[in-house]
Parts: C-alpha cells; structure tokens; sequence
C-alpha cells in the first residue's frame, strides 16, 4: 500500500486521542509494569471489495497486563446477534430510519446528555460499530452531531454493510446476506471453483472421536481456523448451524474425517452463498419458538443435541443447534431440556423487547 494512506490514518486517530484528551503524560514510576503501545493497521472494503478506507489503530499491549494486579475487569461493548436482528424486524415494520456509524478511535469516553421527548433510538454497539435506529430522521441528525461534538464519528450513511452482513433494502424489508465473507472464506480454503453440494451435510453421518487419522498440527490449525469462520458465518446462517456445531465439537482433536465434513458444508456454501435471512414488514409482534432433540445422537457421550429456533412475528431472530451439556436417559429429557433452552431465550427477547 501506498505509505501516504498510512500517515494519513495514523495522523486521524492521534489527533481524535488528543481532541479526546485520552490520556495525560505522567513521568514512570520504579514498581510499575509500564504499559506501552502499537500501531495496528486494517483496509477496510466495501461489500462488494472495493477499498473503503484506511484504518490506522493505536492501542494498549493488554497482554503485559496481570489480573489482578494491573486490571480488574475490561471488556468491550459487544451487541448481541440476536438484538441486532431484534431491531432491524421492528425498523423494517414500524419505518423507521437505519444508519451505520463508525468511531475513529478505540479508547472511548465521555458524557453525553440528550433529551429527544417522544422519539425512539436505539444504539447498538460492537466496539466502534455502531448501528443507530430511529424514528425520526432529524433526531438521529442531531444525535450524530453531538456524538461528534464528544468522538471522531463517521457518518457511514444508510446501513448497508456491517461487520462482514450485507444488508439489501427494498419496499417489503430487507435482506441478510455475507456473500463477500463466503467468497473470502472459499478463497481461504482454496474451494472458490470447487464442485457444489446441496446440503451441508448427511442426515445419516455419525462422526465420533475415532474416525480416521489425526491431522498434522499444520492442517489441525486450518481445521479450526475454517470452522471458526463458519461459526460466524451462522449469523445469517442457520441452515448450516447444526453440522458447524457438529464439527465444533472436534475441534481439540481433528481428523481427516471431521475435515472431510467441513469441505462439505463448504461445498453447500459454495452452491448456497447468496443464501441469507429475510426480515419483511409485519403487524405481529406474536413471539413463537419451536424446539427438537435427537436422543443420544452422539456416538461419543451419548449426549443430545438440542435445538430451537425463535420468530418474532414472520421473522426468524434466534436460533441454535448444540450438544446438551448433560446425558439424557429418556427422550422425553432430551426434547424437555430442548424447550426449556427455547423458553430461557424467549424470556431473553421477551425483556429485550
């Protein structure tokens, strides 16, 4: 890349540190575990790969600190799946505005008070992402100014692409694809031309622990490395949920087996990869869930797997496929355990809401 992109990113996010007055120079004291810094570097790209823009981050070597005695705890404001996909069902019904927002800078802080009376925003954060929700068009106006009055904020305009989540609008709702980070996981595992498949994976496989031969540590770290992308891919996914939980389970100890399933569910991937979540414009507001098990579907444990998926009105918002952390000794536990993870996360949405 072209240095001058680089100075001129990494000129942005010192001069936001410093309109922030983030941090106040103090002379080193003997006894103290100094802290220092690095620059981080990311092209940011639209969905369809063209270059966004250059991103230049400095930030804190958190590994050099000690719990307990550096730190207590830290975290980073993270918004869930499931509420993202909440907001957009109930924007897409009632009208209301969608914007993308992003933050020049990681070390956020600062007060900000507004009082917008009879207005409804939501702000949903993933570090410095930001969605921002609103019933009125002139009040997020407002709310972007003074959020940049207090942070180095970028109007990224209507929403359209988030965190790898293309999002396609239209006059009956929209739509949640990750084409772009399918084709950049294909390319990783070199299956970008590879033959297809329509389904993720055989209804009648039964992997265990013991099947085949051990990968090398070098195909061990790809083996987790595409299933860690395929977790994410699930996001807008939920057809490919239960055999990326599958493979998940392996993850400790691969096999040629378990990576024989993986290229599969990449295979579908490649037939499927404009396949995505629709939420449409609805006057209910019902919340419904359905549930299932497989009674000692695991070879391995005998374990179940449970699942359920959640609706908000027509719109699918919440899903899950995984092993239940106990063995049942009847089916009727195994399908009771599968409704009761269903109702613990309709409670969930139900206080969301």
């Amino acid at each position: 890349m072209e240095i001058p992109h680089w100075r001129r990113a990494m000129e942005l996010e010192y001069q936001a540190l410093m309109k922030n007055g983030t941090w106040t120079l103090v002379p080193p004291r003997s006894g103290v575990n100094i802290i220092d810094c690095k620059w981080v570097f990311k092209v940011k790209t639209h969905a369809d790969g063209s270059i966004e823009r250059y991103k230049a981050r400095l930030v804190a070597k958190g590994f050099k600190q000690r719990y307990g005695l550096d730190y207590e705890d830290t975290f980073s404001p993270v918004v869930k799946p499931t509420t993202i996909r909440v907001l957009l069902s109930l924007a897409v019904t009632r009208g209301w505005s969608l914007r993308q927002l992003d933050v020049q800078n990681a070390f956020l802080h600062g007060v900000l008070e507004e009082e917008r009376p009879e207005v409804t925003m939501y702000v949903l954060v993933y570090v410095d992402d930001i969605i921002l929700v609103s019933s009125s068009v002139t009040a997020a106006d407002r709310l972007v100014s003074s959020l940049s009055v207090a942070f180095a904020v970028k109007d990224l305009g209507k929403l359209h692409y988030f965190l790898g989540l293309e999002v396609t609008h239209d006059d009956t709702g929209l739509s949640l694809t990750q084409k772009k980070y399918s084709h950049d996981l294909l390319r990783r595992a070199g299956m970008l031309l590879c033959k297809t498949t329509t389904t993720p994976m055989s209804s009648s496989e039964q992997l265990t622990s013991v099947d085949g031969t051990l990968l090398s540590s070098e195909d061990a770290t790809e083996y987790r490395s595409l299933v860690g992308g395929l977790q994410y891919l699930t996001i807008t996914r939920p057809d490919i949920s239960y055999a990326v939980n599958r493979v998940c389970q392996y993850l400790h100890s691969p096999r040629d087996a378990h990576m024989t399933v993986v290229k599969c569910i990449l295979r579908y991937i490649r037939h499927t990869v404009s396949y995505g979540l629709r939420l449409c414009a609805s006057s209910s507001t019902l919340l419904s869930a359905f549930s299932d098990a497989d009674w000692a579907g695991n070879p391995d444990d005998r374990r179940s797997t449970g699942g359920y998926a959640v609706f908000f009105g027509p719109n699918l918002i919440a899903w899950s496929a995984r092993k239940q952390p106990t063995v049942s000794r009847s089916s009727t536990e195994a399908e009771y355990k599968a409704v009761g993870n269903a109702t613990a996360e309709l409670i969930w949405v139900q206080s969301l809401l």
